[in-house]
Protein backbone atom coordinates (compact mmCIF):
# COMPACT_ATOMS: atom_id res chain seq x y z
CA UNK A 1 0.00 0.00 0.00
CA UNK A 2 1.38 3.39 -1.03
CA UNK A 3 1.98 5.77 1.87
CA UNK A 4 -0.27 8.81 1.71
CA UNK A 5 1.45 12.20 1.31
CA UNK A 6 1.82 14.29 4.46
CA UNK A 7 0.37 17.80 4.44
CA UNK A 8 0.16 20.61 7.00
CA UNK A 9 -2.72 23.08 7.36
CA UNK A 10 -2.22 26.23 9.46
CA UNK A 11 -4.96 28.57 10.71
CA UNK A 12 -5.60 30.34 14.00
CA UNK A 13 -9.26 29.24 13.92
CA UNK A 14 -9.72 25.60 15.02
CA UNK A 15 -13.07 25.35 13.21
CA UNK A 16 -11.42 26.18 9.90
CA UNK A 17 -8.77 23.51 10.52
CA UNK A 18 -11.46 20.93 11.29
CA UNK A 19 -13.20 21.76 8.01
CA UNK A 20 -9.97 21.43 6.02
CA UNK A 21 -9.14 18.16 7.72
CA UNK A 22 -12.61 16.80 6.96
CA UNK A 23 -12.18 17.40 3.22
CA UNK A 24 -8.56 16.24 2.96
CA UNK A 25 -8.10 13.32 5.34
CA UNK A 26 -9.43 10.72 2.86
CA UNK A 27 -6.53 11.48 0.52
CA UNK A 28 -3.68 12.70 2.75
CA UNK A 29 -2.14 12.37 6.20
CA UNK A 30 -3.22 15.72 7.59
CA UNK A 31 -1.36 17.64 10.32
CA UNK A 32 -2.66 20.93 11.70
CA UNK A 33 -1.26 23.89 13.63
CA UNK A 34 -3.02 26.94 15.09
CA UNK A 35 -0.27 29.44 14.34
CA UNK A 36 3.13 30.08 12.78
CA UNK A 37 5.37 29.04 15.71
CA UNK A 38 3.42 25.81 16.22
CA UNK A 39 3.63 25.11 12.49
CA UNK A 40 7.42 25.43 12.54
CA UNK A 41 7.60 23.11 15.54
CA UNK A 42 5.44 20.61 13.65
CA UNK A 43 7.72 20.89 10.63
CA UNK A 44 10.76 20.04 12.75
CA UNK A 45 8.96 17.18 14.50
CA UNK A 46 6.87 15.63 11.72
CA UNK A 47 8.29 17.01 8.45
CA UNK A 48 9.06 17.17 5.69
CA UNK A 49 5.58 17.86 4.32
CA UNK A 50 4.63 17.62 0.68
CA UNK A 51 2.32 20.65 0.93
CA UNK A 52 1.76 23.37 3.53
CA UNK A 53 -1.40 25.50 3.34
CA UNK A 54 -1.52 28.54 5.60
CA UNK A 55 -4.08 31.24 6.31
CA UNK A 56 -2.82 34.76 5.59
CA UNK A 57 -4.12 36.62 8.63
CA UNK A 58 -2.86 35.14 11.88
CA UNK A 59 -1.68 36.87 15.07
CA UNK A 60 2.09 37.15 15.60
CA UNK A 61 3.22 35.63 12.30
CA UNK A 62 1.19 36.00 9.13
CA UNK A 63 0.92 33.31 6.49
CA UNK A 64 3.37 34.86 4.02
CA UNK A 65 6.06 35.14 6.71
CA UNK A 66 5.46 31.56 7.85
CA UNK A 67 5.69 30.17 4.32
CA UNK A 68 8.90 32.13 3.79
CA UNK A 69 10.36 30.40 6.86
CA UNK A 70 9.21 27.02 5.57
CA UNK A 71 10.80 27.75 2.21
CA UNK A 72 14.19 28.21 3.90
CA UNK A 73 13.83 25.14 6.12
CA UNK A 74 12.18 22.78 3.62
CA UNK A 75 12.69 24.15 0.10
CA UNK A 76 11.04 21.21 -1.67
CA UNK A 77 7.75 21.65 0.21
CA UNK A 78 4.96 23.16 -1.91
CA UNK A 79 3.59 26.29 -0.21
CA UNK A 80 0.04 27.60 -0.65
CA UNK A 81 -1.75 30.57 0.94
CA UNK A 82 -5.42 30.78 1.97
CA UNK A 83 -6.58 34.37 1.86
CA UNK A 84 -9.63 36.65 1.81
CA UNK A 85 -10.41 39.34 -0.74
CA UNK A 86 -8.99 42.00 1.59
CA UNK A 87 -5.58 40.29 1.49
CA UNK A 88 -5.56 39.74 -2.27
CA UNK A 89 -2.84 42.27 -3.06
CA UNK A 90 -0.52 40.78 -0.43
CA UNK A 91 -1.14 37.28 -1.73
CA UNK A 92 -0.40 38.27 -5.32
CA UNK A 93 2.79 40.01 -4.21
CA UNK A 94 3.90 36.86 -2.35
CA UNK A 95 3.26 34.70 -5.41
CA UNK A 96 5.13 37.11 -7.67
CA UNK A 97 8.15 37.05 -5.34
CA UNK A 98 8.40 33.32 -6.00
CA UNK A 99 7.64 32.25 -2.44
CA UNK A 100 4.33 30.49 -3.11
CA UNK A 101 3.00 27.86 -5.48
CA UNK A 102 -0.48 29.43 -5.51
CA UNK A 103 -3.12 31.07 -3.32
CA UNK A 104 -6.73 30.10 -2.62
CA UNK A 105 -9.57 32.52 -1.92
CA UNK A 106 -11.92 32.15 1.03
CA UNK A 107 -14.34 30.49 1.03
CA UNK A 108 -12.68 27.73 -0.98
CA UNK A 109 -15.02 25.09 -2.45
CA UNK A 110 -13.95 21.49 -1.70
CA UNK A 111 -13.34 20.57 -5.40
CA UNK A 112 -11.05 23.62 -5.80
CA UNK A 113 -9.24 22.73 -2.57
CA UNK A 114 -8.66 19.13 -3.67
CA UNK A 115 -7.45 20.19 -7.12
CA UNK A 116 -4.99 22.63 -5.57
CA UNK A 117 -3.58 19.94 -3.30
CA UNK A 118 -3.31 17.45 -6.17
CA UNK A 119 -1.30 20.01 -8.14
CA UNK A 120 0.81 20.81 -5.05
CA UNK A 121 1.60 17.12 -4.48
CA UNK A 122 2.58 16.72 -8.14
CA UNK A 123 4.90 19.73 -7.83
CA UNK A 124 6.51 18.29 -4.69
CA UNK A 125 7.09 14.93 -6.35
CA UNK A 126 8.61 16.61 -9.39
CA UNK A 127 11.06 18.64 -7.27
CA UNK A 128 12.09 15.74 -5.06
CA UNK A 129 12.53 13.36 -8.02
CA UNK A 130 14.72 15.93 -9.80
CA UNK A 131 16.82 16.48 -6.67
CA UNK A 132 17.31 12.75 -6.10
CA UNK A 133 18.28 12.27 -9.74
CA UNK A 134 20.79 15.11 -9.57
CA UNK A 135 22.27 13.82 -6.31
CA UNK A 136 22.60 10.29 -7.68
CA UNK A 137 24.14 11.62 -10.89
CA UNK A 138 26.53 13.79 -8.91
CA UNK A 139 27.62 10.90 -6.72
CA UNK A 140 28.16 8.76 -9.82
CA UNK A 141 30.24 11.43 -11.56
CA UNK A 142 32.41 11.98 -8.48
CA UNK A 143 32.90 8.24 -8.04
CA UNK A 144 33.88 7.87 -11.70
CA UNK A 145 36.39 10.72 -11.51
CA UNK A 146 38.02 9.36 -8.35
CA UNK A 147 38.12 5.84 -9.78
CA UNK A 148 39.91 7.14 -12.87
CA UNK A 149 42.38 9.00 -10.66
CA UNK A 150 42.94 5.88 -8.55
CA UNK A 151 43.67 3.70 -11.58
CA UNK A 152 45.81 6.16 -13.57
CA UNK A 153 47.56 8.20 -10.84
CA UNK A 154 47.69 6.27 -7.54
CA UNK A 155 50.07 8.85 -6.05
CA UNK A 156 47.56 11.66 -6.56
CA UNK A 157 44.67 9.49 -5.37
CA UNK A 158 46.56 8.52 -2.23
CA UNK A 159 47.20 12.19 -1.44
CA UNK A 160 43.52 13.00 -2.02
CA UNK A 161 42.52 10.31 0.48
CA UNK A 162 44.93 11.64 3.09
CA UNK A 163 43.73 15.22 2.58
CA UNK A 164 40.13 14.10 3.01
CA UNK A 165 40.89 12.33 6.28
CA UNK A 166 42.94 15.24 7.67
CA UNK A 167 40.37 17.83 6.55
CA UNK A 168 37.35 16.06 8.01
CA UNK A 169 39.15 15.42 11.30
CA UNK A 170 40.12 19.09 11.55
CA UNK A 171 36.61 20.29 10.66
CA UNK A 172 35.14 18.14 13.42
CA UNK A 173 37.80 19.31 15.86
CA UNK A 174 36.70 22.96 15.42
CA UNK A 175 33.02 22.07 15.75
CA UNK A 176 31.74 21.36 12.24
CA UNK A 177 29.80 18.10 12.37
CA UNK A 178 27.12 18.53 9.68
CA UNK A 179 27.12 19.14 5.93
CA UNK A 180 30.73 18.07 5.51
CA UNK A 181 30.16 16.66 2.02
CA UNK A 182 31.45 19.77 0.14
CA UNK A 183 34.73 19.54 2.06
CA UNK A 184 35.02 15.77 1.53
CA UNK A 185 34.35 16.10 -2.20
CA UNK A 186 36.69 19.09 -2.51
CA UNK A 187 39.50 17.08 -0.88
CA UNK A 188 38.93 14.05 -3.11
CA UNK A 189 38.74 16.16 -6.29
CA UNK A 190 41.54 18.55 -5.33
CA UNK A 191 44.03 16.31 -7.15
CA UNK A 192 41.96 15.59 -10.27
CA UNK A 193 43.95 18.14 -12.28
CA UNK A 194 47.05 16.02 -11.71
CA UNK A 195 45.96 13.74 -14.55
CA UNK A 196 47.99 16.04 -16.84
CA UNK A 197 51.20 15.23 -14.93
CA UNK A 198 53.44 12.29 -15.86
CA UNK A 199 53.79 9.55 -13.26
CA UNK A 200 57.49 10.32 -12.86
CA UNK A 201 56.73 13.95 -11.98
CA UNK A 202 54.09 12.98 -9.43
CA UNK A 203 56.35 10.46 -7.72
CA UNK A 204 59.22 12.94 -7.73
CA UNK A 205 57.05 15.54 -5.99
CA UNK A 206 55.67 12.90 -3.64
CA UNK A 207 59.19 12.07 -2.49
CA UNK A 208 60.04 15.74 -1.94
CA UNK A 209 61.95 16.38 -5.15
CA UNK A 210 62.33 19.87 -6.63
CA UNK A 211 60.39 20.32 -9.90
CA UNK A 212 62.24 21.47 -12.98
CA UNK A 213 61.19 24.35 -15.22
CA UNK A 214 58.93 22.25 -17.45
CA UNK A 215 57.42 20.52 -14.43
CA UNK A 216 56.66 23.86 -12.76
CA UNK A 217 54.88 24.98 -15.92
CA UNK A 218 52.72 21.85 -15.81
CA UNK A 219 52.02 22.33 -12.10
CA UNK A 220 50.81 25.88 -12.73
CA UNK A 221 48.19 24.51 -15.12
CA UNK A 222 46.76 21.99 -12.62
CA UNK A 223 44.25 24.41 -10.97
CA UNK A 224 42.96 25.52 -14.38
CA UNK A 225 42.51 21.92 -15.51
CA UNK A 226 40.68 21.12 -12.26
CA UNK A 227 38.28 24.00 -12.81
CA UNK A 228 37.69 22.98 -16.42
CA UNK A 229 36.91 19.39 -15.42
CA UNK A 230 34.55 20.33 -12.60
CA UNK A 231 33.08 23.62 -13.82
CA UNK A 232 30.24 22.10 -15.88
CA UNK A 233 29.08 19.59 -13.25
CA UNK A 234 25.88 20.80 -11.50
CA UNK A 235 25.74 21.24 -7.72
CA UNK A 236 29.51 21.60 -7.34
CA UNK A 237 29.47 25.35 -6.72
CA UNK A 238 30.35 24.91 -3.04
CA UNK A 239 33.17 22.51 -3.91
CA UNK A 240 34.64 24.93 -6.46
CA UNK A 241 34.38 27.74 -3.90
CA UNK A 242 36.42 25.70 -1.40
CA UNK A 243 39.07 24.86 -3.98
CA UNK A 244 39.26 28.48 -5.12
CA UNK A 245 39.76 29.81 -1.57
CA UNK A 246 42.72 27.66 -0.56
CA UNK A 247 45.31 30.42 -0.93
CA UNK A 248 43.22 33.31 0.37
CA UNK A 249 44.01 34.92 3.72
CA UNK A 250 41.64 33.60 6.40
CA UNK A 251 40.87 34.57 9.97
CA UNK A 252 38.75 32.27 12.11
CA UNK A 253 35.15 33.50 12.50
CA UNK A 254 32.83 31.46 14.79
CA UNK A 255 29.82 33.12 13.12
CA UNK A 256 30.74 31.51 9.78
CA UNK A 257 31.63 28.05 10.97
CA UNK A 258 30.71 25.80 8.06
CA UNK A 259 32.55 23.65 5.55
CA UNK A 260 32.23 26.14 2.68
CA UNK A 261 33.69 29.15 4.54
CA UNK A 262 36.48 27.23 6.30
CA UNK A 263 37.11 24.48 3.73
CA UNK A 264 39.67 26.34 1.62
CA UNK A 265 41.99 27.28 4.51
CA UNK A 266 41.61 23.77 5.94
CA UNK A 267 42.72 22.18 2.66
CA UNK A 268 45.68 24.57 2.44
CA UNK A 269 46.84 23.67 5.95
CA UNK A 270 46.44 19.90 5.67
CA UNK A 271 47.92 19.91 2.15
CA UNK A 272 51.11 21.62 3.32
CA UNK A 273 51.30 19.24 6.28
CA UNK A 274 51.01 16.24 3.96
CA UNK A 275 53.76 17.63 1.72
CA UNK A 276 56.12 18.00 4.68
CA UNK A 277 55.39 14.45 5.83
CA UNK A 278 56.07 13.12 2.32
CA UNK A 279 59.44 14.90 2.38
CA UNK A 280 60.44 12.71 5.32
CA UNK A 281 59.63 15.03 8.23
CA UNK A 282 58.08 13.67 11.40
CA UNK A 283 54.62 14.91 12.37
CA UNK A 284 56.16 16.98 15.17
CA UNK A 285 58.69 18.64 12.85
CA UNK A 286 56.04 19.21 10.19
CA UNK A 287 53.80 21.00 12.71
CA UNK A 288 56.73 23.11 13.93
CA UNK A 289 57.50 24.07 10.33
CA UNK A 290 53.91 25.16 9.78
CA UNK A 291 54.03 27.26 12.96
CA UNK A 292 57.22 28.95 11.72
CA UNK A 293 55.46 30.22 8.58
CA UNK A 294 54.09 33.33 10.25
CA UNK A 295 50.81 34.65 8.87
CA UNK A 296 50.27 31.84 6.38
CA UNK A 297 47.78 29.83 8.45
CA UNK A 298 45.05 30.85 10.87
CA UNK A 299 46.29 30.23 14.45
CA UNK A 300 43.00 28.68 15.58
CA UNK A 301 43.05 26.15 12.75
CA UNK A 302 46.73 25.38 13.29
CA UNK A 303 46.28 24.82 17.04
CA UNK A 304 43.26 22.59 16.42
CA UNK A 305 45.16 20.55 13.83
CA UNK A 306 48.18 20.20 16.13
CA UNK A 307 45.87 18.89 18.85
CA UNK A 308 44.80 15.95 16.67
CA UNK A 309 48.01 15.31 14.74
CA UNK A 310 50.68 15.88 17.37
CA UNK A 311 52.50 12.62 18.15
CA UNK A 312 52.14 13.33 21.88
CA UNK A 313 49.50 11.04 23.30
CA UNK A 314 48.75 9.36 19.97
CA UNK A 315 48.64 5.64 20.05
CA UNK A 316 48.70 3.73 16.77
CA UNK A 317 49.50 0.11 16.14
CA UNK A 318 51.04 -1.10 12.88
CA UNK A 319 50.19 -4.62 11.77
CA UNK A 320 51.54 -6.60 8.83
CA UNK A 321 48.87 -8.44 6.87
CA UNK A 322 48.77 -10.47 3.68
CA UNK A 323 47.20 -8.90 0.59
CA UNK A 324 44.31 -11.37 0.69
CA UNK A 325 43.71 -10.49 4.37
CA UNK A 326 43.19 -6.78 3.70
CA UNK A 327 39.81 -5.40 4.71
CA UNK A 328 37.87 -2.37 3.51
CA UNK A 329 38.65 0.65 5.70
CA UNK A 330 42.21 -0.36 6.60
CA UNK A 331 44.85 2.33 6.00
CA UNK A 332 48.26 1.58 4.48
CA UNK A 333 51.17 2.56 6.73
CA UNK A 334 53.69 2.43 3.88
CA UNK A 335 53.84 2.55 0.10
CA UNK A 336 53.00 -0.65 -1.77
CA UNK A 337 55.06 -1.40 -4.87
CA UNK A 338 55.11 -4.15 -7.47
CA UNK A 339 58.26 -6.21 -7.95
CA UNK A 340 59.17 -3.91 -10.83
CA UNK A 341 59.19 -0.94 -8.46
CA UNK A 342 55.96 0.54 -9.86
CA UNK A 343 54.04 2.34 -7.13
CA UNK A 344 50.66 0.66 -6.60
CA UNK A 345 49.35 2.36 -3.47
CA UNK A 346 50.68 5.27 -1.43
CA UNK A 347 50.99 5.50 2.33
CA UNK A 348 47.82 6.74 3.98
CA UNK A 349 45.56 5.28 1.30
CA UNK A 350 42.37 3.71 2.64
CA UNK A 351 41.37 0.29 1.33
CA UNK A 352 38.28 0.64 -0.87
CA UNK A 353 36.29 -2.10 -2.64
CA UNK A 354 37.77 -1.15 -6.03
CA UNK A 355 41.34 -1.10 -4.71
CA UNK A 356 40.84 -4.40 -2.89
CA UNK A 357 39.67 -6.05 -6.12
CA UNK A 358 42.62 -4.59 -8.04
CA UNK A 359 45.17 -5.87 -5.49
CA UNK A 360 43.53 -9.31 -5.45
CA UNK A 361 43.81 -9.44 -9.25
CA UNK A 362 47.47 -8.41 -9.10
CA UNK A 363 48.10 -11.07 -6.47
CA UNK A 364 46.95 -13.62 -9.04
CA UNK A 365 49.57 -12.38 -11.53
CA UNK A 366 52.53 -11.78 -9.22
CA UNK A 367 52.96 -12.59 -5.54
CA UNK A 368 52.85 -9.36 -3.54
CA UNK A 369 54.52 -9.33 -0.13
CA UNK A 370 52.57 -8.63 3.07
CA UNK A 371 51.81 -4.97 3.70
CA UNK A 372 51.73 -2.83 6.82
CA UNK A 373 48.46 -1.20 7.85
CA UNK A 374 47.47 1.19 10.63
CA UNK A 375 45.19 -0.18 13.31
CA UNK A 376 42.80 2.10 15.14
CA UNK A 377 43.34 2.88 18.83
CA UNK A 378 40.55 0.55 19.92
CA UNK A 379 42.02 -2.29 17.89
CA UNK A 380 45.45 -1.57 19.36
CA UNK A 381 44.03 -1.75 22.87
CA UNK A 382 42.38 -5.04 22.09
CA UNK A 383 45.62 -6.40 20.65
CA UNK A 384 47.39 -5.50 23.87
CA UNK A 385 44.70 -7.51 25.64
Amino acid sequence: MTERPKILCVDDEPNVLEGLKLHLRRHYTVHTATGGPLALECLEREGPFAVVLSDMRMPGMDGATLLGQIRRRSPDTTRMLLTGHADLDSAIAAVNEGQLFRFLLKPCPPPTLLQAFEAGIAQYRLLTAERVLLEQTLRGVIQTLTNILALTHPVAFGRANRLKRHAVDLARQIGIHQDLWPLEVAAMLSQIGCIILPDETLEKLYQGGVPGEKERAMLERVPTVTEQLLGNIPRLEAVLSILGNRDKLYRFDPAKLDAVHVGGPILKLVGDFDTLINQGNSAELALDTLRSRSGRYDPTLLDAFAAIRSPTGQRRAIKEVAILALQIGMIFAEDVRAKTGVLLVTRGHEVTPGLLERLHNLQGVETLPPVKVVMATAAADAADG
